[in-house]
This record gives structure tokens, C-alpha cells and sequence, in this order.
């Protein structure tokens, strides 16, 4: 059974810095990623990382988020900092194949970033 697990959500205010990470059992993906949801807009790439360590990242957090992963423990992280309340969102880690046409891909179940004062 695959699984994505995620962990390190929570509430911030803005300026902090939150990571998130994400463990995988039952297969190992060659890109994981963190995407993005509000209530009412489409799930949007925040970042993600092939097995080569190929990264990019949505141009509304670059220079702020970092994203990492450790491939002998199947596990990816998002080191977000300079938060902003625009940030706020339910993240999910996702996996996949390959970046574009993965003919499957599998997410975690979410976990919510608040960033408010």
C-alpha cells in the first residue's frame, strides 16, 4: 500500500518560518513535490524535486521555500521561511513517475499553514 504521510503544519505569523515534511512507504517516486490549496482556486505546484535532485519552484516562493529530499529515507521537506499570509493553504505532498504525462501519481492527505498575526 502506498502512502504519503505528511507532517509540521500548523499556524505562524507572518515573517516565521514552518517546515514540512513527508514520508513515503511502498514505493519510491522519482519527483516529490508540495502543492497547495485555498478554498475556491485550483491546487498549485509549490515546489518538487526529482531523484536527481532537480528542483523548481513557483515563482511566488522563490528565495523563500527550500525544498529537499533523502532518498535512503524515501522522505521529502519544505523549509518555508519569510511566510506571508498569502501562504496560507492546506499542503499536500505529492509523488509521481516523472514531472509531466506520470500516468498515476499519489498524494498525502494534507496539512494546513496558517500564517496570520
Amino acid at each position: 500500500q502506498v502512502q504519503l504521510v505528511e507532517s509540521g503544519g500548523g499556524l505562524v505569523q507572518p515573517g516565521g518560518s514552518l517546515r514540512l515534511s513527508c514520508a513515503a512507504s511502498g514505493s519510491v517516486f522519482y519527483v516529490m513535490g508540495w502543492y497547495r490549496q485555498v478554498p475556491g482556486k485550483q491546487r498549485e505546484l509549490v515546489a518538487d524535486i526529482t531523484g536527481g535532485l532537480s528542483t523548481r519552484y513557483a515563482d511566488s516562493v522563490k528565495g523563500r521555500f527550500i525544498i529537499s529530499r533523502d532518498n535512503a529515507k524515501n522522505t521529502v521537506t519544505l523549509q518555508m521561511a519569510s511566510l506571508k499570509p498569502e501562504d496560507t493553504a492546506v499542503y499536500y505532498c505529492n509523488g509521481r513517475p516523472r514531472r509531466t504525462g506520470a500516468d498515476y501519481e499519489y498524494w498525502g492527505q494534507g496539512t494546513q499553514v496558517t500564517v496570520s498575526s
